[in-house]
């Protein structure tokens, strides 16, 4: 059986050639798939009986199973999907007056290994396929609730609980790049989500040649996890750092945001493309007594000096045996009013889901670590099948 769920409207038109279907019907299944969230085929009353018939007997509409659902306090959502039967990943809706975020992940862990990271401290099984990947957003947009009830989220409106996407949750995005490009594709076809470039935001940690061909494949926001102002210090926050060091990262960032600065990868096609944004946001989790002094908010004017940019400053959320603590809040405010009277716009960013660990570096998941020979926590609790699977009726 093939997944619907994982091809962007190309693939989906070039499945149906390959099963000696018209592609044209394409945009009409796309459409009945994402927007609609059907996946009785039955039901797709605009397609030919017979397409209809085919199309249960070779494909499926699947995503994610739901194990876990968790409301914290302040209404943020935080859901545990089952990925296979021993690993499952967590997606968290943070619902505002004007919008709906929805934080994806793309991973089965991260082999990362931020210090201050929850997930990376899981260890790593796999990169997520595209249908995992996009299936976490399906299941938002049209599913009901565990207990059944109508999937409502926030105050924004219920037939778009989803305004704003974010790659921020478990795994690294760029180091699962061709399953994510598929799903950018995706989420921003008119014929299925329909999110602007703008309120689609990939979040990574440096991966510099990845950065460029994300540039040239699918520009859409991009936030970079910096986290210190020199490469002694992000060497141990962020090991990545010790293949592409500051200087290389922000160079990369540089040519992200300027059409004009044409890079080693096909750059008459660079130029061309234009810029999703004029700014990047630098992702900087503040760590007490590591890396939020005055002193330290100083260098990072000036190794951001020229590039279009803003600072998002995430106070530590923690977790076990993190080692880590959270900076005061006035020690925030400090680091932010420098970086503000040089030039840069700086945020806080408002803790959110922390009581239901779904808050930023919380996301930890059920993870077999490949990497180590000890037993994951999903092997411990023995996880079951954890897969909704939608068939047509046949």
């Amino acid at each position: 059986m093939v997944n619907l769920l994982d091809y962007d409207l190309a693939g989906i038109k070039k499945f149906l050639i390959g099963i000696g279907e018209d592609p044209f019907r394409g945009t009409q299944l796309f459409k009945w798939v994402h927007q609609k969230g059907v996946a009785d085929f039955e039901e797709m009353t605009n397609l030919s009986k017979s397409l209809r018939k085919v199309l249960s007997e070779v494909a499926t509409v699947e995503v994610p199973m739901p194990k876990k659902d968790d409301i914290a306090s302040d209404g943020t959502r935080k859901v545990l999907f089952g990925v296979d039967s021993q690993n499952a990943v967590e997606s968290v809706f943070i619902p505002e007056i004007d919008r709906g975020t929805l934080c994806i992940s793309s991973q089965v862990g991260c082999a990362l290994a931020c210090t201050f990271c929850s997930t990376g401290r899981q260890g790593f099984n796999r990169n997520l396929s595209v249908s995992e990947i996009v299936g976490q957003l399906w299941w938002f947009m049209h599913s009901p609730t565990l207990d059944g009830t109508p999937n409502r989220l926030g105050n924004v409106s219920a037939d778009r609980p989803v305004s704003n996407v974010v790659m921020m949750g478990m795994g690294e995005p760029l180091t699962n790049y061709d399953s994510l490009i598929t799903a950018l594709r995706v989420m921003l076809d008119d014929n299925a989500y329909g999110l602007s470039r703008r309120k689609l935001t990939v979040s990574t940690s440096g991966i510099v040649p990845n950065i460029d061909r994300l540039r040239e494949d699918c520009p859409v926001s991009l936030a970079v996890s910096l986290h210190a102002p020199t490469n002694e210090l992000r060497d141990e926050l962020v090991p990545i750092n010790k293949k592409y060091p500051i200087e290389q990262l922000l160079d990369a960032c540089r040519r992200y945001i300027d059409p004009n600065i044409s890079s080693d990868v096909s750059s008459e096609k660079w130029i061309r493309s234009g810029s999703p944004r004029d700014f990047v946001t630098f992702e900087y989790v503040m760590l007490h007594g590591i890396n939020d002094s005055n002193s330290q908010a100083r260098e990072l004017l000036k190794l951001t000096e020229g590039i279009s940019c803003k600072f998002n400053l995430i106070p530590f959320n923690p977790f076990p045996g993190s080692g880590y603590k959270t900076s005061h809040s006035e020690r925030v405010q400090a680091f932010q009013r420098i970086l503000m009277s040089g030039g840069r716009i700086a945020t806080v960013r408002k803790t959110r889901g922390d009581d239901v660990s779904g808050a930023c570096g919380q996301l930890a998941g059920e993870v077999k670590d490949k990497r180590t020979p000890r037993r994951s926590r999903s092997q411990r609790e023995g996880v079951s099948s954890n897969r909704y699977v939608m068939r047509g009726k046949s």
